[in-house]
């Protein structure tokens, strides 16, 4: 019989299911707690019940080294804490990465940084760092690129990213209508800000779609749809869109959609020239006009590691540690007196606007 299916395909290796791995590294009740709550305060502030406090999606561009990452988490949490009545600080914890044409594709695709793929063993990997990370009470944020991932991960994942290449993809769009916590569509690399709205609008509505349950099984998915869905800022090729011009036009399109607070502003990317030195005064700027009264703004993202810069990563070769290996990044030093300076801010300007106000919980407990 002449074939005519699977002619390009290598092979089909096993993998576990979403249940299986979630019975071999389950979340504690108090994970479970933190990201519910750490949900929950998002979508409050989302919707302009909490205007007083600025989500900060700060950390690596991606996880290479889970032992880096596990440091790195540790300083981020004292600095939480420090900073909880202003700023509601939540982790990248980053396992995937799209790729323009080739390259290092992320934890889960290859966890071992030599080509071998062993998929498998990357999620695994990506959900220890999410227990270690989440179970020390700190929120994490990831981007889902791989629509199987999610049944995988989810469970531990306080904020999710549908990235620039992927914000006009059909799937992605269905998929973010059926995850279980905020996610932000960041404008297409073009700079068009259209497809992002478009974007939110698909992932409020309720979708059919192909895809697995728990048990891997083929299954037809119909979602309810997200209504904690918004827009990211991110530049593009028509150049940067953080300023407070565009965070004013960005306001009135997330208005008209009934999102308060919809605009969150990627520090890096186009926003920075892809130039880690440039993303400190980004941020600043978007601190500062959300300080000045523009609470449209839900809050901002920075690339940050132990170190600043990035290396070229070769397959193979054992990279620096604390370095990144994909987008360039701040170190810690400055991103601990951005977010210190940037409280400071934001807590000056709440007294300036509303002096008798009472302070708010912290990040992980329930904001009301």
């Amino acid at each position: 019989m002449l074939e005519t299916t699977n002619l390009r395909i290598a092979e089909f290796a096993p993998l576990a299911t979403p249940r299986q791995l979630e019975q071999e590294l389950p979340a504690s009740e108090s994970i479970r707690q933190m990201v519910w709550q750490s949900r929950d305060a998002i979508s409050t502030m989302l919707h302009g019940h909490d205007r007083h406090r600025l989500v900060v999606v700060v950390g690596p561009c991606s996880i290479h080294d889970p032992d880096a990452a596990l440091a790195y988490a540790e300083k981020l949490k004292a600095l939480a804490d420090a900073t909880r009545e202003h700023l509601l600080v939540v982790m990248r914890t980053y396992f995937e990465k799209p790729r323009t044409v080739v390259g290092w594709k992320g934890l889960i695709s290859d966890p071992h940084l030599d080509g071998s793929s062993d998929i498998a063993a990357g999620l695994v990997l990506a959900r220890k760092v999410l227990r270690q990370i989440a179970g020390s009470g700190l929120p994490c944020a990831t981007e889902f690129l791989d629509t199987v991932v999610p049944h995988y991960l989810s469970d531990m994942v306080t904020w999710a990213a549908i990235g620039a290449r992927t914000t006009e993809s059909q799937v992605h769009r269905q998929m973010a209508s059926g995850l279980s916590m905020p996610v932000g569509f960041k404008n297409s690399t073009d700079g068009s800000l259209q497809n992002a709205i478009n974007a939110v609008l698909s992932a409020r509505y309720a979708h059919a779609f192909l895809g697995i349950d728990s048990d891997g099984t083929s299954a037809v998915v119909k979602t309810r749809g997200n209504q904690d869905a918004h827009i990211v800022l991110r530049g593009g090729a028509s150049g940067p869109n953080y300023g407070a011009d565009d965070i004013a036009a960005a306001a009135v399109a997330v208005d008209n959609e009934g999102l308060v607070r919809g605009v969150m502003v990627d520090c890096s990317h186009d926003n920075s020239g892809k130039d880690h030195r440039k993303q400190g005064a980004v941020f600043s700027e978007v601190v500062q006009n959300f300080a000045s009264g523009q609470r449209a703004i839900l809050g901002v993202m920075l690339e940050s590691n132990l170190f600043a810069g990035k290396q070229t990563w070769v397959q193979g070769v054992p990279p620096r540690y604390g370095v990144s290996i994909t987008d360039s990044c701040i170190g810690w030093d400055e991103t601990e007196r951005l977010l210190t300076e940037a409280a400071e801010l934001v807590g000056k300007s709440v007294r300036d606007l509303d002096p008798g106000r009472v302070a708010p919980p912290g990040p992980e407990a329930r904001a009301d």
